[in-house]
């Protein structure tokens, strides 16, 4: 199943060499041998053993009617945050929320099985989505234990969106659904060598995941190629009455993957290079050259340097917004949650973590989750000033900016660095990463590989206005495939240095 992309399994279906159903045992067998055996990735946090019968189901359907779409029969993994009304739990990874069978789907989950899709199980995250505790361990949680990197399993896959992210890589599924907040989904796709789409706030449905905040949430889809990536994001998008932000997205056309994979898609495209967010690491630096001149070669006229103004000013305000919504938020969620849950309240899971301190916190506290709680009602005016002190800085002040002083259609910056070793004594050391602008704003960012960095890869992101996704989907499929960067990961046991 190595590197299939959908549009050649939906070939291998149509021409009946393979049924969906064979599809979705040859991923099955795939996630025992690796994940759970072999280099044991841990990407997988449980799979839906109705798969193989909605499968076969989808294949009667197709040779009854045709297919549905390009996702007809195609296996799908969504983050475990991500709420499915089937016989798999909605978790984020918290040993408080094991026996939570979601009453209904998210929008998300329910838009894959209208387009056909395969909910084939839920990945393994970040526990929280990593909004736990201020020393945490990307990948880990205590539901699921910890995701390690494909690419060499000492290192980290960072996160949240880390089993996704590894399960992609891995070629554990045709795709996956990721979250973001800060990084989500950008950060783990960039270090597993993957295509991953983090869409405009109110482009996707937030209804029915898991939250840290309403302000920057959003899910995302996550793939080997941009055109699966592409595929996958029309078939989330859309408005939806559970979600109000997605009101603001009524109006767009629906996007149409087969009008913007084009090879010539960035002539004549402007392009900034956001050279401030150069210099951690001396290969990606070379990785990044190489990818400007790459774009260049391919007609986009290189506007460099390019700066986003106070793209180094948000951390504070940021971190205040997310503390006073995530308890907001999460409350809210877990009041409306199902029979199952024991715990109703950001306090109750404060209080099961104490409770279950061996289980749940043998690495790490709770040290976010304590500040949140002590935060008061959205109406209080520190929230306040600090949210639209975000949206100045970010929007109008910040990316707007950028993009209107020089004319630009797209940003490009080096999404971040190298996997770090995993260090459960020291926590997460993050060595770069560009993710927040766009995600304070809720703008839209999409990474691409752009290389690797002794075997590890590195990715690129480009960032536009709000709703560009169009723009930034044609601009990444033609660097995609005019440098061919992406390499499938072998599963070294650790980096092997040579010169």
């Amino acid at each position: 199943m190595e590197e299939y992309t959908i549009a050649e399994l939906q070939q291998l279906m149509a021409s009946g060499e393979m049924t969906a159903r064979g599809i979705v045992q040859a991923y099955l067998d795939r996630i025992d041998a690796l994940d759970r055996g072999g280099p044991r990735l841990n990407a997988v946090i449980e799979v839906n053993p109705d798969a193989p019968d909605i499968a076969a189901a989808l294949d009667e359907e197709r040779a009854a009617q045709g297919p549905r779409g390009p996702l007809h029969g195609i296996p799908i993994l969504l983050k475990d945050n991500i709420d499915t009304a089937d016989r798999t739990m909605t978790t984020a990874g918290s040993l408080a929320l094991v026996g939570h069978y979601a009453r209904r789907d998210s929008t998300v989950a329910a838009r894959l099985r209208a387009a056909g899709a395969v909910i084939l199980g839920k990945t393994n995250l970040s526990e929280w989505a990593n909004f736990r505790s201020t020393h945490s361990v990307s990948g880990w949680s205590s539901r699921g234990g910890q995701t390690r990197n494909p690419y060499a399993l000492d290192r980290n896959p960072c996160g949240s969106s880390s089993g996704s992210a590894v399960a992609v890589a891995a070629n554990l599924c045709a795709a996956a659904v990721g979250t973001e907040t800060d990084g989500s989904i950008i950060c783990p796709s960039q270090t597993c060598g993957i295509v991953g789409i983090k869409p405009t706030l109110g482009l996707l449905s937030r209804a029915g995941i898991i939250p840290i905040a309403h302000s920057q949430d959003t899910a995302g889809p996550m793939a080997r190629t941009v055109a699966d990536a592409a595929l996958l994001l029309a078939a989330l998008a859309g408005p939806d009455d559970r979600d109000a932000a997605t009101g603001a997205a009524r109006d767009l056309p629906p996007l149409r993957p087969d009008e913007l994979l084009r090879r010539d898609g960035l002539t004549g495209a402007r392009i900034g290079v956001v050279r401030s967010s150069f210099g951690f690491n001396p290969r990606v630096d070379m990785l990044m050259e190489s990818a400007i001149a790459a774009m260049r070669g391919l007609g986009a006229a290189i506007v460099d340097p390019v700066e986003i103004p106070h793209a180094k000013e948000l951390g504070d305000t940021e971190y205040e917004v997310l503390l006073y919504e995530f308890r907001a938020d999460l409350d809210a969620y877990l009041s409306e949650a199902g029979d199952g849950v024991a715990v109703r309240s950001l306090a109750d899971i404060i209080a099961f973590n104490d409770a279950h301190a061996d289980a749940v916190m043998p690495l790490f506290g709770q040290e976010l989750m304590l500040q949140a709680q002590a935060k008061g009602p959205l109406s209080e005016e520190p929230y306040l000033q600090a949210l639209a002190t975000n949206h100045r800085l970010s929007r109008e002040e910040g990316i707007d900016a950028a993009l209107a002083l020089h004319q630009l259609d797209a940003l490009v910056l080096p999404a971040g660095g190298p996997a770090w070793i995993t260090d459960p004594v020291n926590g997460d050391h993050y060595v770069g990463g560009s993710s927040t602008p766009a995600a304070v704003a809720g703008y839209p960012s999409i990474t691409v590989p752009a290389g690797e960095v002794w075997g590890l890869p590195v990715g690129i992101s480009f960032v536009g206005a709000a709703w560009s996704e169009p723009q930034l989907i044609r601009f990444a499929y033609a660097f995609e495939q005019a440098t061919r960067r992406r390499r499938p990961p072998h599963f070294a046991a650790t980096v092997t240095f040579e010169p």
